[in-house]
């Protein structure tokens, strides 16, 4: 497709908006490609990384490779999502900290109105798409009640499954990628190795990345060439049971202490506002959950007037 420069820097805002949302352990990059329109571009661009693109390198050059692979769009995205990282990660952890029922909120707002865009998506329902809502839920919301492990495993094989899964877990809608990390116990382990520099690491995490993304998305990208009403409606679900992760009220159950020496929540449940001990801060948490919502509608009436 004929794109502007225009087209690609609203795509580089787009990734920084799924780069802000892996940041957050617990909400969905893939969740953000998928309202934004540009999910099944994403898995088409990447799962052509494959051994045709280096057959079309040694015969027709860097440039037929380049667009076959759709460079300008994944390198506007990942550009968009590494700005992200690097500028709003550290914002976004002070907001963790001191502000956590607002943040939540507006997700919850973003997300709870992602899943009726999703879900609009599906053309026909049917036993086996209503039987797949209702698995993908559970599974999700299993998923979410999980504890993490109290082990951190440094071992570089764990550390490249530990990639693979997590990078799977990111580019599906309503799984967060940095939350799979928390259950498996390498979020720390990534973290300190980001901190400290430590190459080793990053790489073997990184090689595990890449391995996953390229399999998965080949998967997926044949789910929707074949099954895209099942595969739609199992999405549906998965975002449906991401919803325990990401509200806003929460009864802190265990503590740990972090690389820094300073005790965050380790085990919680999801609490009613009126039973939550503390400022519930129910204005502001609706006002935030409500301009989330908002701006799903804003972003699909946008995707609308455009078509």
């Amino acid at each position: 497709m004929s794109r502007k420069i225009k087209d690609y820097i609203i795509i580089g805002f787009k990734g920084m908006a799924m780069g802000a949302a892996d940041v957050v352990p617990g909400v969905s990059g893939g969740t953000i490609a998928f309202i934004s329109g540009i999910y099944e571009e994403l898995l088409g661009s990447i799962s052509n990384v494959n051994l045709k693109l280096f057959k079309t390198l040694k015969k027709e050059g860097l440039k037929a490779a380049w667009k076959q692979v759709n460079g300008n769009f994944l390198l506007s995205l990942f550009l968009g999502i590494f700005i992200s990282v690097v500028t709003l990660a550290k914002a976004i952890k002070y907001l963790l900290e001191n502000e956590p029922i607002l943040l939540w909120s507006f997700f919850f707002g973003l997300v709870l109105a992602s899943i009726i865009y999703v879900a609009k998506q599906i053309t026909k329902w049917n036993f086996v798409s209503v039987l797949l809502l209702l698995l993908s839920s559970f599974l999700a919301y299993y998923v979410t009640t999980l504890n993490p492990l109290v082990n951190e495993n440094s071992s570089l094989l764990f550390l490249f499954l530990a990639g693979a899964i997590a990078i799977c877990a990111m580019i599906l809608p309503g799984i967060s990628g940095a939350f799979i990390l928390v259950l498996l116990g390498a979020y720390k382990t990534i973290l300190t190795a980001v901190d400290d520099r430590d190459l080793k690491t990053i790489a073997t995490v990184g090689l595990g990345a890449i391995v996953g993304l390229l399999s998965f998305s080949k998967i997926l990208k044949w789910l929707f060439s074949n099954y895209k009403n099942y595969t739609l409606a199992a999405l549906t679900g998965f975002i449906i049971g991401s919803l325990n992760k990401i509200w806003p009220w929460k009864e802190t159950l265990t503590w740990r202490t972090n690389s820094h020496g300073v005790k965050v929540p380790f085990n919680q449940v999801s609490v009613s506002p009126f039973s939550f001990e503390g400022d519930p801060q129910i204005p502001f948490a609706v006002l935030l959950a409500l301009i989330g919502f908002l701006l799903i509608l804003l972003m699909e009436k946008l995707a609308v007037k455009k078509q």
